[in-house]
């Protein structure tokens, strides 16, 4: 039987990792379901924000606009009166690549939804916040973490299944490399590229499903790192080809990141790609040492004192929900604060 509280929580504060985008599976048009994707949360990078009761609306910190938008559309569909105050405490950059916007809304529903003792609802506030159109993969890291695939967007107006999750080795490292000058492209240009794009291969398609299916998950369950990555690049290689056109020319979005990319690649990174639109690229080591010197390597090179480089780890957990002390709501674990 479950133990509903009688007392509203007073503040609650939602942590979302960031995600990396490692590539999409099926980008044409004639199939049954387009996109499909493969993606990862990331340690380092994060959104953050607190969510207390208050005399008046207030929305302190960045993104504070678009995070009173989201306040003001979960509060009428919740039903719940009143004014909050949202203190913002970091988020993930916007249009880097890394489910800036996703990660934003869904902290905010999930943070509402506890402070007034609701039942959390990830896929149905994606839906109304307006995420979730073309990826399911910040939907469902933010529910569960780990490396997940899903299944492309069907004919159903719903975000797209998760149809595996795999938990990412420990002692792997992820090196981050993101353009601070350069934003990925999206909103209206998003849609304008994509619809400027050539027909995709069905024949790439197929193989992109191949090498996710058939080796970068059995790759992962063996933890053969050589293997996963080689599959990885050989996605982001076809992506990258295929979005070169509408993003000056080559398989990164920024050339400084590019010049990283390489400057990794000859020292033993492998898996070398862009999230998303970018301009955030990834690597992966086996574990950290050679990652800690990889990065200062890169830090120490001048042509690189613009980047913003950091060293990750996969993170096997959601969002991480926690409620004041004292007071107890229901939650996905029975627990008053914890993982989604």
């Amino acid at each position: 039987m479950e133990v509903r509280a009688s007392l509203l929580s007073d503040a609650v504060t939602v942590t979302v990792p960031a995600r990396l985008h490692l590539g999409f599976l099926d980008l044409s048009h004639g199939s049954a379901r387009r996109f499909g994707g493969i993606g990862l949360a990331i340690s380092e990078r994060k959104t953050q924000i607190t969510i207390t009761r208050a005399p008046q609306p207030q929305s302190a910190g960045p993104q504070s606009a678009r995070v009173a938008a989201h306040v003001t559309a979960m509060q009428a569909h919740l039903g719940v009166g009143g004014a909050h105050r949202v203190s913002i405490a970091e988020v993930v950059p916007a249009h880097a690549g890394l489910g800036s916007g996703t990660g934003i809304a869904l902290a905010v529903a999930a943070g509402l939804r506890r402070l007034h003792d609701r039942p959390l609802d990830v896929e149905g506030d994606a839906v109304r916040l307006g995420r979730g159109t073309r990826s399911g993969l910040g939907i469902g890291l933010f529910a569960h973490g780990g490396l997940l695939v899903d299944g492309g967007r069907g004919a159903h107006a719903r975000p797209p299944p998760i149809v595996s999750r795999l938990a990412f080795p420990d002692e792997w490292r992820i090196i981050l490399v993101l353009d601070p000058s350069r934003e990925g492209v999206n909103g209206p240009a998003e849609a304008a590229a994509f619809a400027a794009l050539e027909p995709f291969a069905a024949a790439r398609a197929a193989e992109n499903c191949r090498l996710v299916l058939l080796q970068a998950l059995p790759a992962l369950v063996e933890r053969d790192l050589a293997s996963f990555g080689a599959a990885i690049e050989e996605l982001q290689v076809h992506i990258g080809d295929y979005f070169a056109p509408v993003q000056g020319g080559g398989r990164f979005s920024s050339p400084a990141v590019a010049a990283a990319m390489q400057a990794l690649a000859r020292a033993g990174g492998c898996g070398i790609g862009q999230s998303s639109w970018g301009p955030t690229g990834f690597a992966f080591l086996p574990d950290a040492a050679p990652a800690a010197a990889a990065v200062a390597a890169l830090r120490a090179d001048a042509s690189f004192a613009a980047l913003d480089i950091r060293v990750c780890r996969g993170l096997n957990h959601g969002a991480l929900i926690n409620v004041a002390p004292g007071v107890a709501t229901r939650g996905a674990s029975g627990q008053r604060g914890g993982a989604v």
